[in-house]
């Protein structure tokens, strides 16, 4: 039976307490909120390895996640953001109780698929191929291999030389014994080009890779 194996990672999360949540947003900060939220997950999923703390610090994020949203309801960016800070902690957590995280956080994706699939260079298919194999099968969840791998592939068209497409389906064939293959999306994840802004999830990413492409060789 699968568990719950998010790379904290995943892939997949201190962080310091958020000031003024209840203040409201400009337009400008809503256009902004993006980056921030991005900074802080990296921060909750590689600066922090006690669990209590990383669940706090998630937590965090998504609060604030959830408010730029109200802020801003149509926006597919943030919509994938808040389903990766919900997988995030679905992973720290484990177990049954990460079940109600991972379940709003495939919802939240089938939308944005469906209505903006070509966001964030298509990580909305790269989020949602991913829970789709660390998330059990029925009857406990919704975990699928063959709509993962599909899925997975879908992201990889649209953003080919993505440093997370290729890290997650190179993890999937990995997890699914197909070494080979595995190693060769790894090592093309390894040569992706830095993202801007991205430095502590890019770095933590490669550490990452290097990890499972050792566990592999």
């Amino acid at each position: 039976m699968k568990t719950f194996t998010f790379s904290p990672v995943a892939s997949l999360l201190a962080m310091a307490c958020f000031a003024g949540l209840s203040m409201g947003f400009s337009s400008l900060a809503v256009a902004d909120e993006l980056s921030d939220i991005q900074q802080q997950w990296a921060k909750c999923q590689y600066d922090i390895l006690n669990k209590d703390n990383k669940v706090k610090c998630l937590n965090q994020v998504i609060i604030r996640n959830e408010q730029a949203l109200r802020q801003a309801p149509t926006r597919a960016d943030l919509k994938v953001w808040l389903a990766i800070n919900q997988s995030s902690l679905a992973g720290v957590k484990g177990g049954l109780s990460a079940l109600p995280l991972v379940k709003k956080a495939k919802s939240l994706l089938e939308d944005v698929i469906h209505t903006d699939p070509n966001v964030l260079d298509g990580s909305a298919y790269t989020s949602l191929g991913t829970l789709y194999y660390q998330v059990p099968g029925w009857p406990i969840g919704f975990g699928d291999d063959d709509k993962a791998e599909a899925l997975l592939k879908k992201a990889l068209a649209i953003n080919p030389n993505g440093i997370d497409p290729n890290y997650f389906y190179g993890d999937f064939l990995a997890q699914n014994g197909r070494r080979d293959d595995a190693i060769h999306y790894l090592k093309k994840a390894s040569q992706a080009k830095p993202r801007p802004g991205r430095k502590l999830a890019d770095t933590g990413r490669q550490l990452e890779i290097r990890q499972k492409l050792k566990e592999l060789q």
